[in-house]
């Protein structure tokens, strides 16, 4: 496995001075290790969205001297834009890439919000996975009255003065899954309209699950502006089409989309095999099969797993376990669907193959987590034995290392289920292939048990765990 790798991505209020989009990027460019992915500059939201990958330490020094850069040269009473905000630096947070934890990203966050408030002397409030109050997950409701409603009140943050800065205004640092920005523009000037979508589609409303949305004009169009909480459960291609059947209900067409920023690959491929109606449309991406033949080996990871190095191990292997029964799953469907013995079930097994690739796809993921959870635990007992801060580094790295296999566990049940669904409807000749299926998903099931077991009776204070829902 690789060294650890965190992706950053600070949201600034300044989209139309070039020179100080300039003077942001240089700021981050210039610390080793970071590579600077994407900048999405827009003038009538007035904001820039930078996205790059770093080492966790650099990470958070190359977040530090772009807001200090901010700071400088962002003055919010001067700023105006269609984008909520409340800082110059209006956001900041981190996401798990490879080789580190989200409990990992949310020391990240901490780290760099304490350092905000200190030197910079911004108030800083942790958001979403690094929230301390139930109050603060989501971001709409930290910037809530933005940056004018703010200057008159009293704060109550996280690390920093009880007052927004008097130009610079406040920042919300955190960590989070992946998130996808994604507009929709319809082809009508009437915001009115956008703002009634918006609020049929948010979560808060009652809409889709996982989305944040808000309606806005833009270069003379009504745009439904969308956060995508966690694409896995609601696709860019699903909040599309919903947008699309609800302007039609009003007479207006959808002009065209976008995205801001950067977006797992797995959304557009899941949206093209949504419109083409291909189900199988990850195995027939080039570039994919490219990266397959070059990157690592089923064979090299099985060489790290029997290894003298304890990761990966028992939990990725579980993991693992869960995956493979996931893809078992998903072939059964595909030798299901589109046959004329099994038409009757032709669209359940659809909606079983759509989910166990969703499956497949996050316990792969947990796969590495795994990994990455032990190099925490690992780095926590290295801590000098004097030191009064060990046990409770210790138990916070167990509680952390805890939370991948319950994620595994979960996951595994529902692959399980799914197993055993299509064992019974699906295509005859391949049976013994959901069978199998189940069996890994038990395997999956059993072996997440165990490493929750060994972390939880390692813990100081077994208490911990009982707010780990185990």
């Amino acid at each position: 496995m690789g060294a650890p790798l965190v992706e950053c991505v600070p949201n600034f209020s300044e989209g139309r001075d070039r020179a100080t989009i300039d003077a942001l990027r240089a700021a981050m460019e210039d610390v080793s290790g970071v590579e600077l992915l994407d900048v999405q500059s827009d003038t009538a939201h007035n904001r820039s969205v930078f996205t790059f990958v770093a080492p966790p330490s650099a990470a958070v020094t190359a977040a530090f001297a772009a807001m200090r850069i901010a700071t400088q040269r962002i003055e919010l009473t001067k700023h105006s834009g269609e984008h909520p905000r409340m800082g110059a630096t209006d956001v900041v947070p981190f996401v798990p890439v490879s080789g580190i934890t989200m409990e990992e990203c949310v020391a990240l966050a901490r780290q760099l919000g304490e350092r905000v408030g200190k030197e910079l002397e911004i108030p800083v409030f942790l958001y979403a996975r690094a929230a301390t109050r139930p109050e603060r997950v989501l971001l709409p409701e930290v910037r809530k009255g933005e940056f004018e409603g703010m200057r008159d009140r009293t704060l109550e943050p996280d690390f920093g003065p009880n007052r927004v800065h008097p130009t610079a205004g406040a920042t919300a640092i955190g960590a989070r899954p992946f998130l996808v920005a994604y507009n929709v523009y319809l082809d009508t000037s009437d915001v009115s309209i956008a703002k009634d979508i918006a609020k049929q589609i948010r979560t808060s409303s009652g809409g889709l699950p996982a989305v944040q949305a808000s309606g806005f004009t833009v270069d003379g169009l009504a745009q439904v502006s969308i956060n995508l909480l966690d694409i896995d459960i609601t696709t860019p291609a699903t909040v599309f089409a919903a947008i699309k059947a609800l302007a039609a209900k009003r007479d207006v067409e959808v002009k065209k989309s976008e995205i801001v920023g950067l977006v797992p690959e797995r959304a557009i491929i899941g949206a093209a095999a949504t419109a083409l109606r291909l189900p199988d449309a990850s195995d027939h991406i080039l570039e994919a099969k490219i990266r397959s033949a070059q990157g690592p080996t089923l064979d090299g990871w099985l060489d790290e797993l029997a290894g003298g190095s304890p990761t990966p191990g028992g939990g990725s292997a579980a993991a693992l376990a869960g995956t493979l029964a996931a893809a078992l799953v998903a072939m059964v469907a595909r030798l299901t669907i589109g046959k004329k013995a099994y038409a009757a079930v032709d669209t359940r097994a659809r909606e079983i193959l759509a989910e166990a690739e969703t499956l497949r796809a996050e316990l792969r993921r947990l796969v590495d987590e795994d990994a990455a959870a032990y190099g925490g635990v690992s780095r926590a007992y290295k801590i000098p034995k004097d030191d009064p801060a060990r046990a409770r580094a210790i138990d916070d790295a167990l509680v952390a290392a805890c939370r991948t296999p319950a994620d595994v566990a979960q996951r595994a049940a529902r692959v399980l289920l799914l197993a055993r669904e299509i064992g019974t409807i699906g295509n005859k000749n391949a049976s013994s292939d959901a069978t199998v299926g189940q069996l890994l998903a038990q395997t999956a099931i059993k072996g997440a048990a165990e490493n929750i077991k060994v972390n939880v009776a390692a813990l100081s204070d077994p208490a911990r765990a009982q707010g780990l829902g185990l």
